[in-house]
């Protein structure tokens, strides 16, 4: 979702100007097709930058960083000719790398320094005698410091995607296995009505608010149903979320179109047409059934051991 948002904010930058995206990038391509030159891609994958900042950063990182993409993609955009200009002076760019350093060290790390390292590489190790390399301007400054300096002696681990950290894990199983006890502990001391009562407390905490978010997103009556079934049952396994099981009725029962994927950029900057694009409210039928079941499993969860103590 966060890789959508930031294209659909790139192409909204470049509708205002009249030049796409990457266009400077296929025009290079197309140089040295029409040359007879040999070229390459030479970027590291998007998916692998995006998990390997989304992995090294803190919660409260993730949440700034996460508010700064829901601003900048909902809001108006204002960037002109003279805007440009001024960007391109190297001194402003430095500026603006050294902003984001001071903001969020890690994204600057991931989204920029790494990649700078990786694309200098890439371009070191280029065969020919002579290599043209063309990049974004915010990454002119590192790649040539990186190349004016010694080559490593050790390959670049920067394609390795770190694994989540084990705390997640810890609390994924130790949530459902709180619960399950409780009930376990509450038909042991209370007898098996009072469990089965406590039990209709959780389906309930957890089905309804699932229920609603699917409701709040439009979705289609078999998802809402879905949402209801599923949460309670899914918020006790740590391996799969209600949203997944929201997300893939809600695709089955009302499968995106092809307009729907031509437009997704676009819609995604404007907060009405994620009710609109049926691409876009499948994304709603994971996110807001969602949090409604993680609101459902506090809320049930509470319920739950306070009748037990």
């Amino acid at each position: 979702m966060v890789n959508l948002l930031l294209a659909s904010f790139q192409k909204r930058i470049g509708g205002k100007l009249g030049v796409a995206p990457g266009t400077e990038l296929l025009a290079a391509i197309d140089a040295a097709k029409d040359a007879g030159i040999p070229y390459s891609l030479d970027d590291r994958d998007i998916r692998t930058t995006m998990l390997r900042a989304w992995r090294s950063m803190s919660l409260w990182q993730k949440s700034k960083l996460l508010s700064a993409v829901a601003a900048s993609a909902f809001g108006e955009v204002e960037l002109t000719e003279d805007d440009l200009r001024e960007l391109r002076e190297q001194d402003v760019l430095s500026g603006l790398m050294d902003e984001l350093a001071g903001h969020m060290p890690t994204l600057k790390r991931v989204l920029i320094d790494e990649r700078d390292r990786y694309l200098a590489e890439k371009i070191r190790n280029a065969p020919g005698a002579r290599v043209v390399a063309v990049v974004g301007a915010g990454h002119v400054r590192g790649i040539r410091t990186v190349l004016e300096g010694p080559a490593p002696r050790e390959p670049l681990d920067v394609e390795r995607v770190p694994p989540a950290s084990p705390v997640w894990k810890w609390v994924g199983w130790s949530i459902p296995a709180l619960i399950v006890g409780s009930l376990v502990l509450l038909a042991w001391t209370k007898g098996g009505a009072v469990a089965g009562h406590n039990l209709g407390i959780w389906i309930l905490a957890n089905g309804i608010p699932a229920a609603i978010g699917a409701v709040a997103g439009l979705a289609h009556p078999g998802t809402i149903l879905a949402a209801f079934v599923a949460a309670p049952i899914t918020s006790l396994s740590p391996l799969i979320g209600a949203g997944y099981v929201t997300a893939f009725v809600q695709a089955y029962l009302r499968p995106p179109r092809v307009r729907d994927f031509h437009d997704v950029a676009e819609d995604a900057a404007h907060p009405s047409a994620w009710w609109r694009n049926r691409l876009l409210k499948v994304f709603l039928a994971f996110l807001l059934p969602s949090l409604g079941s993680v609101l459902g499993t506090f809320v049930g969860g509470y319920k739950i051991l306070s009748n037990l103590f």
